[in-house]
Parts: structure tokens; sequence; C-alpha cells
């Protein structure tokens, strides 16, 4: 049957299904009118019969006003997925956060079992001596008794004996043939009679114990504090003017204010917080942050020459509100030091930030900072590298060579830090914001370098300290990646040590028995570790107490195995046992003999001499084993400018790194 063919315009409702489908821009108010107009002032779409009712609104063409609405969603579009990165990277770095949080509570929690367990240990043991000091009294006293008793015993027995004898011989008839047995009888009475027995006690009954039990008990209810704060860097703030004005060779101050992620002020303190002032090329100067234990910190610093700096104020290793600042140091004059200190121009890196305000009531409170010098004198660095020596053991020592200049390239270096010599011949530079270890030999021939910048395993974030196993491998302290690194001579990367447990390490050294020692400088802490990482022991807290630590720096071993540490920010050295038993401390704060402006660099001679890098002194102390002064290292030819890392190398003579001056420096040391 043939299908009913009907035009296009046909009324009937069969003809409905042919039809074209309904346009996508049909007017919304009219049914089957085809909008072509957008009002802008009412936002929507307007047909041939709408646009009476809009007649004094502006208008566009309909697919104008479509293409304008995708191109701005299109950019909304963008701007929303531009965010992700940002989230990512947010989200990354928190969980980096939560990480290390999760190894500090393990960390901890693993300290906490340990304590207790070595405290189990230790009440055990007192247990057990007492209780065999108590059986040892007890037997002393018991054997003296029960000596007397046995006597008293064997006489009652023999006069009760003879007594029955003669009582019986008394009972019978008195005759000569019993007169033999009778005066026998008679003459041991007359014995037992005046027999010395001990009748008074020989011994006593005493048996106490004094049990002191209520100050351990209120030290156990008080063992331990968890110790952390709410400050987060994004929040926390600095002021003071040394933000805004400094002298050369005069002390500054700035005021960091910590604040919780709703920016109220906290009220404790014991956030960790780091602070350096330096070029653009590297750091050179370091501070003294002190802890006013109400979430309020000093960092008081003096800078030696003139230049732009920065100044950057880290919380937790985030930098807060408007770090790093940007510090433009100047020279003032005699007069102008007599009259008023000169002004630094202090600018906040970001461009809304809030100038800073405040004083340096502080610094003044505390009197003189490391590196402080008289009002108006001026730094001899000659007078400061090479003063009066001790004639009594004079040393003339010269500059050898020197390597190095600012850069980035071999045998260049930007902030060398830690210093190691090997017994092969090898002199090893930890070249801190290069992330790199150079290796030279002791004639300063470049041999080697390794090192790539990141924070996985195997990677270099700033390395600090450097020193070598007798086994020949590299170990390498890296501050900001918070472990310590170990690397085969060539290089190659075979383990890391005190992940999760270390917060700072700067210094590394080696023992007599091969161990690690680690001078954690932000903890204030030595940790020594087997070279599979296990931790042996740890000593050292922060404060200025003879066992504790204020920005510990490096380490050395002497022949007794004997740990040296120096004490930065306590400008003095202190000696302890592998068990952190305090053998020597000496050291105080000071530009004269056996004085310390900030000691870093250590290293023991075969003697047993220590010598010292004295960093804000610019010079190199030799003492003898137990502290005293002996003399200084002729460095007046070519100045030190903060030497850090010092080592002897394996034909006797004196590495350091010149950090200031961006090279190593080898010195003739003859004792």
């Amino acid at each position: 049957m043939e299908a009913h063919q009907h035009s296009p315009d046909s009324s009937s409702e069969e003809c409905t299904v042919l039809e074209a489908p309904p346009s996508k821009n049909t007017c919304p108010q009219h049914a089957g009118k085809v909008a072509d107009l957008y009002c802008s002032a009412c936002e929507c779409a307007l047909c041939e019969d709408c646009v009476s009712d809009h007649q004094d609104h502006p208008k566009v063409p309909l697919s104008q006003a479509l293409e304008q609405h995708r191109s701005r969603l299109q950019e909304r579009l963008g701007a929303a997925q531009g965010r992700l990165p940002q989230i990512s990277d947010a989200l990354s770095f928190v969980k980096e956060i939560l990480q290390q949080l999760s190894n500090q509570r393990a960390s901890i929690e693993e300290d906490i079992q340990s304590s207790f367990e070595d405290l189990h240990k230790q009440l055990d043991v007192r247990k057990s001596v007492l209780l065999m000091e108590l059986e040892v009294t007890y037997g002393l006293k018991q054997k003296v008794l029960q000596a007397q008793m046995d006597s008293l015993l064997r006489g009652e027995g023999d006069i009760t004996a003879t007594c029955t004898q003669t009582e019986e011989a008394l009972a019978g008839e008195a005759c000569v043939a019993n007169l033999q047995v009778e005066r026998e009888l008679e003459e041991r009475l007359m014995e037992l009679a005046g027999l010395r027995l001990p009748c008074q006690p020989q011994e006593n009954d005493q048996l106490d114990l004094v049990m002191e039990t209520d100050g351990l008990r209120k030290s156990i209810h008080n063992l331990g504090t968890i110790v952390t704060t709410s400050a987060v860097a994004s929040q926390s703030e600095a002021m003071g003017t040394g933000l805004e004005q400094c002298i050369v060779g005069h002390p500054a101050s700035v005021t960091i204010v910590t604040r919780d992620k709703s920016g109220g002020a906290c009220k404790s303190g014991n956030a960790i917080l780091s602070a350096e002032v330096f070029t653009p090329d590297g750091s050179i100067v370091d501070g003294e942050i002190v802890d006013h234990k109400n979430g309020t910190y000093e960092f008081v610093y003096t800078v030696p020459k003139e230049g732009d700096f920065s100044l950057a104020l880290r919380l937790y290793d985030q930098h807060i509100k408007g770090s790093p600042f940007k510090l433009t140091v100047t020279k003032a004059s005699e007069a102008e030091l007599e009259v008023s200190p000169s002004t630094t121009t202090a600018t906040n890196s970001a461009a809304n930030a809030t100038p800073s305000t405040g004083s340096s009531e502080g610094a003044k409170r505390r009197g003189k900072s490391p590196g402080q010098k008289k009002k108006g004198s001026k730094r001899a660095s000659s007078a400061l590298g090479t003063p009066r020596r001790k004639t009594q053991n004079p040393i003339e020592d010269d500059l050898i060579f020197k390597i190095g200049t600012k850069g980035r390239n071999k045998g260049e270096f930007t902030n060398l830090q830690g210093v190691a010599a090997s017994s092969t011949g090898r002199i090893l530079i930890a070249d801190s914001n290069n992330q790199c270890v150079q290796i030279f030999s002791n004639e300063g021939e470049f041999k080697s370098r390794f090192g790539v910048r990141g924070r996985s395993p195997g990677q270099l974030q700033r390395p600090t300290g450097v020193a070598v196993h007798p086994s020949g491998d590299i170990i390498i302290a890296d501050y900001d990646n918070k472990w310590v690194s170990i690397f085969t001579c060539e290089g190659k990367f075979k383990a890391k040590l005190g992940s999760g447990r270390l917060m700072g390490p700067k210094g590394v050294s080696v023992d007599q028995n091969g161990h690690v020692i680690v001078v954690d400088n932000k903890a204030c802490t030595v940790f020594i570790f087997q070279l599979t990482g296990k931790l042996i022991t740890k000593f050292g807290s922060r404060g200025n107490g003879d066992k504790q630590f204020a920005g510990p720096h490096f380490a050395a071993v002497n022949k007794n195995n004997e740990i040296i540490i120096t004490d930065f920010h306590n400008h003095s050295v202190k000696v302890f046992t592998p068990e952190g038993e305090l053998v020597l401390k000496f050291g105080s704060n000071g530009e004269g003999n056996g004085q310390f402006n900030a000691p870093t660099g250590v290293a023991v001679d075969i003697n047993g001499n220590i010598i010292v890098a004295d960093w804000g002194n610019s010079r190199i102390q030799v003492f003898d084993g137990s502290g005293s002064f002996l003399s200084y290292i002729n460095t007046s030819a070519d100045p030190l400018y903060g030497p850090q890392g010092l080592a002897l190398t394996s034909d006797g003579h004196v590495v350091v790194a010149d950090s200031g001056n961006h090279c190593f420096k080898v010195y003739r040391y003859l004792q």
C-alpha cells in the first residue's frame, strides 16, 4: 500500500512528525518565536514580540551575547582549573608535614618507650641491689648472733651435764672408791662456774628501710613533657628596628610574634625558628635567637660589611609574613656614630606587606650580642686574624694556598661549610648552597664533585657537614632534608639515617668504633648512630647548662674516643664521653686568648690538642687537651671572614672553610 504523502504546510496532525525540530533559540516567552536579540539589562533573550517590552533597554545580537557568555565561562573555567596545581602543591606540602608529624610521633613514642624501659631497668637493678644489700647486712648480723648462741648452748650443755653427774654422785653412798670421781667433778664444777660466756647480745636487731619516695613520685608525676605550639608561618610577623635600621658592626634586633591559623597570638614558646642574613649568592651572617617563652622571639645579628642583604625568617622551615626582607646596610662615620646611628632601609619583599614597627629594647636588655664591638670602633681583620701570640708555645704557621671563588662551577663555592680530610690524601668540602660535595687533593687539585639538588633520598638540599668513615664511605649532614646521607667514595648513594629523628643536622664525625656522630643544630642534641642507622644514644638539650647547647655546630673525636662539640651561641667548647657525660668545658664570650665569639669548626691533632675556628672573631685558636689556650694560627696574609668547618689533612696541615670569602684555605700547622 502506497504511503500517503502530505505537503509540508499541511495542518494535519499526522504531519507534525516530519517537521524540523524546534529552534534552540526559541523565545522563552513566546512559543514558536525565534529569539535573535539579548537584553543586557534583564539578561534574557528577546524575540520580535518582546522588543516592545524592552524598548529602552540596551540590546545586543543574541549570537554576540552567547559568545560573550561562553568566553566568560571559559575564563572562569581556566581560573578554577588554575587553582588545581596550587591545591595539589598544598596537598603535597600538608601531606609531607603530616608525614613528618607522624614520624615525629613515632620517634617520640619510641623515645618514651625506651626511656621508661630504661627507668624500669634501673628500678629493677636498684631493687636487686637493695635486696642483695639486705641479705648481706642480715647475714653479717645473723652470723654474729648465731655464733653467740652456739657458744651459750655449748656452755649450757656442759654445765647441765656436769651438774647431773654431780647430783648422781651425791645420791650414792660416800666411800673411798668414789672419792676420785667426786674430786674431778668438783674441779669441773669450779671451772664451769667461772666460765666466761657471752651473755650480753653481741649484735642488734636493727634492719630498717629508708625509701625517700615522695620526691621520686613527684618527679615521676612530672616526668616528660610533650612540647609543641600552634604557631604557623603564614600568620606570624616580624617587627623591630632590625627591619628598618642597622649599622655595620653593630647589633640589630628583630622581634618575631608567632600566631596560630586564626591570627591569634601564641602564648607559649618552643617554636622552631631559623633566621639568616645572606647575600644573593649565599649565607653570610648568623645571629642569636632568644625564646622569651611567651610566643615572641628575638633575633639579634650583626652585619660586618656594607652591601645588599636579605633577612630570611622561617618558622618550621616556612617563611613568615614578608620574609625574606631586603636590607641595604650602610657604614656610619665616627662622628655619626657618636651622634646617632645611620639608617638601613628595609623593604618588604611582598608588595602588600605592612611596614613593620617596634624597638630594640630586647637587644638593650640583653647587652652584648655576638660580634658586637665598642661604639665607633672599626673591625681590623688583621688584628682579629693574627692576635698577639703566647710566646711560651709559638706556632709559626702560614697560608700555603687557598682554593675557590664565588660561583657554581667546579672549584667555586657558594656558602661552603663542612670540611673533612681522608687518610688517602683527600679534602672534602660541603658546598652548601650549591647542593654538592667537592673533593680535592691535599695539594688543592680538583678531583671530583657529586650531588643533585632535591628532597628525595640520594639528593642534597643543604649539605652542611661532611665526614669520611674508615670504610671510605662519605657521610653528609643535610640540614634542610633533616637526615644524614651516606655515599660511596665515588659519590654513589647508599643509605640515609636519622630521618624522622633529626631536626637540623649541622656537623658529622666518626668515632673510633665507626659510629656516626651527628650534631643536630636545631634540636640542640648530639646523636650517635651505627652505620646501619640504629640509634645508639643521644644527649643534650637546649639551654646554657653544662650539658646543654645553644646552636651546636661541629664535632671532633680525640684518641680517648671523647666527643668535642662547639657550642655556638654559648661561646664554648664541650667534651663528652661517648655516653654523654661532660668531661670538660672551656671558653667564654669575648675576643681575648681562649675566648670565643661563636665557635664553629673543630679538629684534634695527634697530640690531643684542640683546634677551633672562632667564627665571630675570624680566627683559629689552638688549645691543649685540658682546654688551656696555646696559640693562634697565623692568618694575617689573607684574613679569614667567618670560618666554619675545619679539619687536619693527612699530611698534617689545617684546612678551613673560609665561608665569607667563598674559598677554603690550607695552613701549615707545626707543633
